[in-house]
């Protein structure tokens, strides 16, 4: 039997009331599992950037934009 695994996003938000926090750690089955998570605590913030953590290397989560300036480049 395996164990679920769960991986490590790095957060950088800004809160509702503008302050920027920066390197919430959140376990997740994926991506959208951790911003589900982190939008319970931090109702109406602001994803900044989003680095997912495999062990001790960090991944960036590539979003639809920075994909879309890499084609258009």
């Amino acid at each position: 039997m395996h164990s679920h695994r769960f991986v490590k996003y790095a957060f950088k938000i800004r809160t509702r009331l503008g302050v920027v926090v920066d390197n919430l750690m959140i376990h997740g089955s994926d991506e959208h599992d951790a911003q589900r998570k982190l939008r319970q605590m931090y109702h109406g913030c602001q994803i900044v950037e989003c680095v997912c953590h495999h062990g001790s290397v960090r991944i960036p989560v590539v979003s639809f934009e920075e994909v879309a300036n890499i084609i258009v480049r």
